[in-house]
């Protein structure tokens, strides 16, 4: 079995992403922005951006992933 990407050095390489910031953001643009993945070599996956730096990294998780690192987060 063949794992799955951590990042991607530059978050424009997910063509056709459409990127979106959190309800609880603040214009001050000091948050993250996620996106799923639909093509390319990482369908199905969610995208973490820097909303500050729209053309660097992105961190990559599986949908389980993701859910279970917000859950903890929550109250």
């Amino acid at each position: 079995m063949t794992a799955l990407p951590r990042n991607v050095t530059s978050s424009t390489d997910l063509i056709g992403a459409r990127w979106l910031r959190s309800s609880y953001s603040t214009g001050a643009n000091n948050c993250v922005e996620t996106a799923r993945t639909h093509s390319g070599p990482w369908p199905g996956l969610l995208a973490v951006r820097d909303s500050k730096d729209p053309a660097g990294p992105a961190l990559l998780f599986s949908p389980k992933s993701w859910a279970g690192f917000t859950a903890a987060f929550q109250s």
